[in-house]
């Protein structure tokens, strides 16, 4: 027990320095703790350690999916629904079809279930790795809505064709007909038992007060009680965690207050860190026992097969992704309304098919592949299944990765503009609620504007902030330089801040509860400005 914690408490100190070391390097970090990790299992005397796929389906995907779901906005989401369940759904069943077509054709005795299991295995792209790269380059926001959305619910496609295809090996027999109903089954009951339990948590939250930490604490629970219902009847708890993630942030404002809001914000951040950067690790940890179960096959030629298999994904994705602009283009000429954008062009589509990093999901699918038959034969071919996911996972997490950059830069997107920049948005919203605070303010409390010193304080205080904004908003037309001069200078007024509280803190007439306050005031206040423009 003690070495499992110790082995434990090391793996998050590693993947902390990782992440400082990554962050310097200006590596994307699911990038550098896969090589990291890779790197690592070769030193002598490093553990082998086994992932238990149970550990991560059960302990790392539902609350990685609920975070997911809980930061995606439903508008953007509803917005781009056609494509995302496009996505989704048509280009993981075309992946799964190519690869069970072309493995069974290119490895010989690997049948054609086989082949469907492993294309369950590797279709579904990571979206932490996705959006981890993205991050860091001037991409619009229509391509993370589209590939946010995307990675909520394919990952419950691929495991559901994972599922039938393992049946198939297993038994022996496969009925199309039955695969397709319980195919619909499996995917609406775990929308049907997410909706069903996140309404009972909203009523918890809704109508039973709690303190703070009891409401982040149901936040933690929630993810799990989801999953594990929907499993409990059979059906999918990766459809059941999204469904009730998108339903709980879409209430947020109704069931947390602020504190509740802003503390969750911050744990959660923390928690999904660290279960990332363990998953991420791991799968570089993972090749020296996937390497050992090998047998009977050399190293060119599983190389060989595995990269053949990489490519095909590849190209299935970019093919794929060329195909669906082109039909929804052809779409938008005949129902003009029926898509969000009715002319996406060829640059869009590009960025979105080379953005298909395969990661945890392939991973902890591969691993769950029994050891043996129902009949006590050990299960064919597993090993290669295990070593062919492994570089499909290498390749396109750490090659895409590491090119995405630069495609984004060589096809040159520009979303249409057809909206205002975030910061103007930002700024109109600021100008439009302290019109509504001011009205509100004028028109019900006159006498205490009149009356009360800090009533007419507040008003004071919104007309200034009034007039800030409004001069803001007016300066956005200003060059990259001025903005990002000024956004040194705010940076360095706050820290000159922070510096006055840390002597403040050495005095005895200022309690650190006061000074820690307004050092959660200067977060806050820094929080807001813009990163600098390039």
């Amino acid at each position: 027990m003690q070495q499992t914690l110790l082995l434990c408490l090391s793996l998050l100190l590693l993947i902390s320095v990782l992440v400082m070391v990554g962050q310097r390097l200006r590596i994307p970090i699911p990038i550098f703790l896969v090589i990291s990790g890779l790197l690592i299992s070769f030193i002598p005397g490093i553990p082998r350690i086994e992932v238990d796929p149970e550990l991560i389906f059960l302990i790392f995907l539902p609350p990685l999916l609920y975070e997911a779901a809980w930061f995606t906005s439903w508008k953007e989401f509803w917005r781009w629904r056609r494509i995302i369940v496009t996505l989704a759904f048509g280009l993981v069943f075309f992946t799964a079809f190519a690869v069970a077509y072309f493995s069974s054709w290119l490895i010989p005795g690997f049948t054609l279930a086989l082949g469907f299991l492993l294309g369950g295995i590797i279709s579904p792209p990571d979206a932490v790795a996705a959006t981890s790269v993205l991050r860091g380059i001037n991409v619009p926001k229509r391509l993370m809505s589209v590939i946010e959305g995307e990675s909520l619910i394919n990952d419950a496609s691929s495991l559901i064709v994972f599922r039938f295809a393992l049946a198939a090996v297993l038994s022996g027999t496969f009925v199309l007909h039955e695969a397709v109903t319980n195919f619909f089954m499996v995917t609406f009951g775990g929308i049907g038992i997410g909706l069903a339990v996140s309404a009972v948590f909203y009523a918890i939250h809704r109508w039973i007060p709690s303190p703070v930490r009891i409401t982040i604490l149901l936040t933690f629970i929630l993810p799990y009680t989801l999953y594990l219902a929907a499993e409990y009847y059979h059906c999918s708890g990766v459809m059941a965690v999204v469904s009730g993630g998108l339903f709980m942030a879409n209430q947020r404002t109704t069931i947390l207050n602020h504190s509740s809001r802003l503390q969750s914000s911050s744990m959660w951040a923390t928690v999904v860190f660290a279960l990332n950067g363990a998953v991420f690790i791991l799968i570089g940890l993972e090749l020296p026992v996937i390497m050992r179960g090998l047998d009977g096959y050399s190293l060119t030629e599983v190389v060989g097969y595995a990269g053949l298999i990489t490519l095909l994904v590849i190209i299935v994705r970019l093919v794929a992704a060329l195909f669906t602009a082109g039909f929804t283009r052809v779409v938008g000429s005949i129902l003009p309304k029926a898509v969000a954008d009715t002319n996406p062009g060829w640059r869009a589509p590009i960025i979105v098919g080379w953005a298909g990093m395969r990661g945890v999901v392939s991973l902890a699918s591969a691993l769950s592949v029994p050891l043996t038959l129902t009949n006590g034969q050990p299960f064919p071919q597993r090993n290669l299944i295990l070593f062919i996911t492994f570089v499909v996972i290498l390749i396109t997490l750490v090659f895409q990765g590491l090119t995405l950059p630069m495609v984004v830069r060589k096809v040159r997107y520009r979303a249409p503009e057809e909206q205002l920049s975030e910061d103007e948005q930002e700024s109109a919203i600021r100008l439009k609620l302290l019109e509504v605070a001011l009205d509100h303010l004028n028109n019900h409390y006159g006498p205490d504007i009149r009356q009360n010193e800090l009533v007419e304080n507040l008003k004071s205080r919104m007309e200034s902030d009034q007039r800030l904004t409004t001069q803001h908003l007016n300066s956005l037309d200003c060059d990259t330089h001025k903005i990002n001069r000024y956004n040194h200078i705010i940076t360095d007024v706050i820290n000159a801040k922070r510096r006055a509280l840390y002597h403040f803190r050495r005095k005895q007439e200022f309690d650190d509860d006061i000074i820690r306050k307004e050092e959660a005031r200067l977060d806050l206040e820094e929080e807001k400005i813009d990163h600098p423009i390039h």
